[in-house]
């Protein structure tokens, strides 16, 4: 999930000055469950932008804003309110906004303000959880990352300042990630772990921008007939 937050209407108002008529985009994704470009949001925004004199020619919510394929259905679909737009405010991530504007030709704003990608531990509240750094190491820490959880960013740990109450030395009202680790490997008797050292991350691995393509493969003999098995039991 890339958590998000829309952008103060300020501020927003403040970049679409020089246009008069705008078309708003949500996603249904991770922008409506960070409540920035959902149905409710764009909705809302619609009504402060025309308050503020501005004409929205349509709005829609794409089913994935990052998804190339559906933001050109959906573009499809409200050709006629883009055409007469001058430019799209994007209620959604930076990858959102970028696929949408590449996609469509025309003038877009970013109306939120992608923060990491995390889990939503419950409406509101979010906690990063993954620096996408291109070489996954959960399998060695049993599901916990030390990369982001960890202060330090700590791949051999824990290092000596904890405290006694577990937290960290840094920030004392975080839980120290690598006594997490200790424990869920301790009572998965995997503590075996701990004693492996880590080489030094390879940081060219996140260098930016990256990419990665899928290579499409032919499933197995047998897989498509037992995936609509699978699919027909289920029903």
């Amino acid at each position: 999930m890339i958590i998000q937050r829309q952008k103060p209407f300020e501020e927003i108002l403040e970049v679409l000055e020089e246009d008069k008529k705008i078309f708003i985009a949500g996603c249904s994704e991770c922008a409506t469950t960070c409540k920035v470009g959902g149905e409710e949001e764009v909705a809302a925004m619609k009504v402060k932008l025309e308050e503020q004199g501005k004409i929205v020619t349509g709005s829609a919510i794409f089913d994935t804003a990052c998804l190339r394929g559906e933001v050109r259905k959906k573009a499809e679909a409200n050709a006629k309110a883009i055409e007469e737009a001058d430019s799209i405010l994007v209620l959604a991530c930076g990858n959102g906004v970028q696929t949408i504007g590449n996609n469509l030709e025309k003038r877009v704003h970013p109306g939120a303000d992608s923060l990491f990608i995390g889990e939503v531990i419950h409406l509101g509240k979010y906690q990063e959880h993954c620096q996408a750094c291109g070489e996954c190491i959960l399998e060695w820490t049993e599901g916990i990352c030390p990369l982001t959880r960890c202060a330090k960013g700590l791949l051999n740990g824990p290092c000596g300042g904890y405290t006694k109450e577990g937290k960290c030395e840094v920030d004392p009202d975080r839980e120290c990630a690598w006594l997490q680790i200790y424990e869920r490997l301790r009572e998965r008797g995997k503590l075996d772990k701990m004693r492996q050292m880590r080489a030094p991350k390879d940081f060219s691995k996140m260098a930016n921008p990256r990419s990665y393509t899928w290579e499409r493969k032919r499933p197995p003999k047998g897989a498509e007939k037992a995936a609509e098995a699978a699919k027909g039991a289920g029903k």
